[in-house]
């Protein structure tokens, strides 16, 4: 018997279906149902209610997967309780946003390899949705994206700053009508398949604003720069840490109905690596205080 089983087991409770569990623990189904056999053998108890169409969790199965967790949790935090700079000599698999790569990210890892120098970060860009994915397969450790509107249960999200979405418009319009200029320039859209995106066409909606799309891009640089470019506006987050010497395009505020977003990072509950995820959220949040990304910092 090995901690893998408790782990397969806890992958079914939290997914729903032994298939589902499979693909999060990358497994086959039939190695699902054998750890689950061996279990039930093992113990002499029966976990799961095989009557129904997908197996369901006994009262029992229920019991025994709380105890399973709390051992999973135990056997992954063993050697960062025993030592507390343990897990900061290892690896850090970081999902991040792409808005967060030119600014905020490179100025807190700055910070956390300056303090933790023997820990070497692999930073992992995505969309929101498929970096939370990636965490909850354990594919990654962490990542820093949008707040969706649910999470899974097995995830924690810690908030590191709220970034209202503004309107980018080339240097040279003479007015900072955000309405008037949606509805004249052409309209450079943020990537609908991205949380942010998302907010921006139920915004555009609720504001009855009909637009002339030209793109449709997800990397803020370049929909900065397709602006600067006189090509179009654009509604993007507000970035809680400037980059390097940034375009200067037109930021306008879309009014006291601007919808906002929530950044933070997110990770799973029993993550085995807990100390360096906060120390890792602590170094984020110091980054937005400061604000600004500089050379030399």
């Amino acid at each position: 018997m090995s901690i893998r089983h408790f782990r397969t087991l806890l992958a079914i409770r939290d997914h729903g279906s032994f298939g589902a569990a499979a693909e999060a623990v990358l497994i086959t189904h039939a190695a699902v149902s054998q750890q689950i056999k061996a279990l039930e053998s093992h113990w002499n108890v029966v976990l799961f209610d095989r009557g129904t169409r997908s197996p369901q969790l006994t009262p029992l199965g229920h019991a025994f997967a709380e105890r399973a967790e709390g051992v999973v949790q135990a056997y992954d935090n063993m050697l960062v309780e025993i030592s507390d700079e343990a897990g900061f000599a290892g690896e850090i698999g970081l999902g991040a946003v792409p808005t967060t790569l030119t600014g905020l990210v490179p100025l807190a890892v700055s910070h956390l390899k300056r303090k933790h120098e023997k820990l070497h970060v692999v930073i992992q860009p995505g969309l929101s949705t498929a970096l939370l994915l990636q965490v909850e397969r354990r594919q990654i450790d962490a990542a820093l994206i949008t707040r969706p509107a649910g999470l899974p249960r097995n995830c924690n999200f810690y908030e590191i700053a709220t970034e209202p979405l503004e309107l980018l418009a080339p240097p040279q319009t003479k007015t900072d009508d955000p309405i008037f200029l949606l509805r004249q320039f052409p309209f450079i859209r943020f990537d609908r398949n991205a949380i942010v995106g998302q907010m921006v066409e139920a915004w555009l909606q609720e504001q009855d604003i009909r637009v002339q799309e030209s793109m449709e891009l997800e990397d803020l640089e370049a929909i900065s720069s397709m602006v600067m470019a006189n090509l179009g506006v654009s509604i993007v987050p507000q970035r809680c840490v400037r980059n390097m010497n940034p375009l200067p395009v037109k930021h306008i505020t879309l009014g006291a109905n601007a919808p906002s977003r929530q950044l933070g990072l997110t990770c799973r509950r029993d993550s085995g690596k807990s100390k360096i995820i906060e120390e890792v959220h602590k170094t984020l949040c110091s980054a937005v205080a400061d604000g600004r990304f500089n050379v030399g910092v």
